[in-house]
Formats: structure tokens, sequence, C-alpha cells
């Protein structure tokens, strides 16, 4: 309980009664305060009985599903019972996962109605959250005091990786079909005629374009190509480092649900394995919708582990999860001396005969401090610090591609566009 301004007035009127009577030396007036101080409590008896009749609750409205790093916005509804209105100062709280703005609000509910706060909130960790209780300060009909309350929101939600943002390569739009591309195989589209080799087989003799050309004529098909990719996602220690507006893993989290779903849009297989110190989770490749619903629920449960990341590990698993020749994309801490090392051995295992491409996160706020002017004397000592630490990224990057291993170290808004890129350039090369 918090005295307001008519509680205060009331206290301060005992005191300065009680002090007139001690002053004057009359019995009478000495118990002169005992008044005010009687209709103080009264007054508080009074609210604290109200309060209690008035059983203010609050309710959360908003949808029972979030997206990773995407802002969503919900409302607090407050109600209670009386036939008045009632006053509140509201500090709205949330899950810890969840960042929203948590200045204290004053609020009147009329009666027999709701009043309404809209929050902003943007999640920055997957999973299941329950919103916490809330702290209310509920005003007492006559101005005496606030009175302290716990509301218990009945409200969770899940919160889950990205979808594509472009239409055309959301999970409405995946199917089944192949994605046919214009080179030389065994595909069901005629790519071009030409003349007929020696062991060309007879079902891929033209024998229309022969009779009119008089010598044989042989067919070329389209090859459907179709790839195994596997993402292998770094969970380990550094992955619970901010990095923007969300950790390193919630980058690589949303990053791999997207392009998962991109990938199988094209009738590519895809897996994805969750890794720290030894592997945590795997799922094979697979294809289609149902495909790109499993890894988003897999994903959907990853969490930081407290422990040394371990790409060596993750590389042995990777081996035996995929037999043939596949497209092995690691989303990893590139800037760690000691990760690195098991990078290069990571690489060295896989290749040559899977193709592991390697992307890591730069730090923007290192990127930032590089190139700042030196205002006070600290500056220049923070500025050499992230002048060594892009270059060890650039380095490590150097070294990895040196071993056959393309390798990608960017800003986290541009770090999604840089791995589609590479992988289109990879189809198109044909380099998988």
């Amino acid at each position: 309980m918090h005295l307001r301004i008519n509680g205060l007035v009331f206290a301060v009127l005992t005191a300065l009664v009680a002090i007139l009577g001690t002053w004057s030396g009359e019995a009478n007036l000495q118990r002169l305060w005992l008044l005010p101080l009687a209709l103080l409590l009264l007054g508080l008896a009074y609210e604290g009985m109200m309060v209690s009749r008035a059983r203010p609750n609050v309710t959360v409205e908003a949808a029972g599903q979030g997206i990773l790093g995407r802002p969503m916005s919900l409302q607090l509804l407050f109600r209670h019972a009386l036939g008045r209105a009632l006053h509140l100062q509201v500090a709205p709280a949330a899950p810890e996962a969840i960042e929203i703005n948590s200045e204290i609000r004053l609020l009147t509910v009329p009666p027999g109605e709701a009043a309404a706060i809209e929050v902003r909130a943007t999640p920055r960790r997957l999973g299941q959250h329950d919103w916490p209780s809330m702290q209310v300060r509920v005003g007492g009909p006559l101005g005496l005091a606030w009175w302290s309350r716990r509301f218990e929101p009945d409200y969770s939600f899940k919160v889950m990786p990205e979808l594509l943002r472009d239409s055309a390569g959301r999970i409405s739009a995946i199917g089944g079909g192949t994605r046919a591309h214009l080179n030389q195989g065994a595909g069901a589209e005629i790519f071009q005629l030409r003349e007929y080799r020696a062991g060309d087989p007879q079902n891929a003799i033209d024998w229309k374009a022969t009779a009119r050309r008089g010598r044989l004529i042989s067919r070329d098909y389209t090859e459907d190509q179709h790839l195994d990719i596997v993402i292998a996602i770094d969970a380990g220690r550094t992955s619970a480092l901010r990095a923007g507006e969300l950790d390193r893993l919630g980058h690589y989290i949303n990053l791999a649900a997207r392009f998962a779903e991109h990938a199988v849009a094209q009738d590519d297989r895809v897996g994805v394995m969750l890794f720290a110190d030894q592997p945590l989770a795997t799922l094979a490749p697979g294809r289609g919708i149902g495909s790109v619903l499993r890894i988003r629920q897999m994903l959907s449960a990853a969490t930081p582990k407290l422990a040394e990341s371990n790409p060596l590990n993750a590389a042995l698993r990777i081996r035996t999860l995929v037999r043939h020749r596949s497209l092995i994309v690691m989303l990893t801490d590139v800037d760690d001396a000691t990760v690195a090392g098991q990078l290069a051995s990571a690489a060295r295992l896989l290749l040559p005969k899977h193709l592991p491409l390697i992307a890591g996160i730069s730090s923007p706020e290192a990127e930032a401090m590089r190139g700042a002017p030196a205002l006070t004397w600290l500056d220049p000592y923070q500025s050499l610090a992230a002048q060594e630490y892009l270059s060890r990224l650039e380095r490590n990057a150097r070294a990895l591609r040196a071993l056959g291993a393309p390798a990608l170290v960017t800003r986290p808004e541009h770090m999604e566009r840089a791995v589609f890129d590479a992988y289109l350039e990879f189809r198109q090369r044909r380099r998988v």
C-alpha cells in the first residue's frame, strides 16, 4: 500500500494536530490528533474492502504464436466488478525472452467495460512462453492509497522461426513437383536435337527428325537436379551472444528455416542438425512440405547450450547422415580461435566428397567501433580491438576458402542474402 494525495493530507494533518496539541499543554487538545487518524484508518479500511470487492483482473489478447525477431502487438485488457471507474498504475511485464516497453502506465477502467493497453512485443527466443504475473497498483475510491496487487494473466504463446517473406516462396507455394534445369541428362523434357553418336540408346533416337533429315538424330533431355542439403546449426555457448536484434542462434534458426523452405521449393532434400560439443538433434534430408514442417518443429525447440562447440564432431555425424555428395551449410562462429581450428578439420573431413558452405556472423558493434572517431582516451584501444577482431574473422574465412570450403562472414542482416546467393551459384555451376 502507498498513500496518495488524500491519504498524505490526512497523515500530515494528524501530525500537525498532534504537535499543536502537545504545544498547547491541554489534555483535550493533546488527544485531538486521534480524530484525523481515525478518519484515515476508517477510509483505508473502506478502500481495502472496495478494492477486494472490485476483483480487478487482466487478460491478454494476442495471437497464440509469434515469429522470432518479428514485432507483434498484443492488448492487455483490464476489468473490474465495481459500479464506478477504477484507476490503475500498471507496470507491463513479459517473459524474459520477450522484449516490451515496460514503462508504468496510468489507466482508468470504466465500470462494466474493459480498458486496454497496447503493447508492442518482440520475441527474442524460441519456445513456449507463459506470461508472468504483473505488478499493478489499484487506486482506492477515496483517493487515499494505491493498493498493490499481482495480476496473473492466463496466457502463453509459442515463438516459431521466421517464414519466407516473399509470397512465391511461402509454404503454401511449395509443391512436390520437380524443377527442370537445362543440362544434358535423362529428364522428361527435350533439351535439344543433335546428330546420333555411337552408343546412344534406341529410345533416344528421334525417328521423325531422322526421317526428315535422312540420317540418325538423337534427343538430349533436360536433367532434373535434386540436391541433398544438410543445415548444421551451432547451438553452443557463443550462440547465445547478442548480434543486433537477436542472439546468434536466433539468426541461425531464422536463416535455416527460410533456407529450408526455399530449397524444398526447388525440390531439393533438406535435413537439419543442431550441435554444440556433440550433435544435439538430427533430422535426415527429406522433400516436400512435410519435411519443412518437421524442420520448423525441431528448430522451434532449439536453445543455446553452455558448452564449447565442436564442429568436428558435427562433421563426423554428417558423414553418417548423408552417403553421397551433398551441400553442407554450417552456421557457426568463425571468430573463435579454438572453433576456427576445428572448422578447418571439419572442412577437411567433409571435402571433397561433400561441399561445405560455412557461414558466420560479423559483429555490427565491432564494425561501428573500427571506424568510430576517438572522443575519449579509451576509444583508440576499442578501435584497435575491433580491427583485430575483424581481421581475425577474415583470416579464418580465407583459411577455410584455401581448403576449398566456401566461407561467408557477414552482418546479421546480410547473412540470408549471402547464403541464398551462394546456393544459387552452386546450382547454376553444378558444384554439388
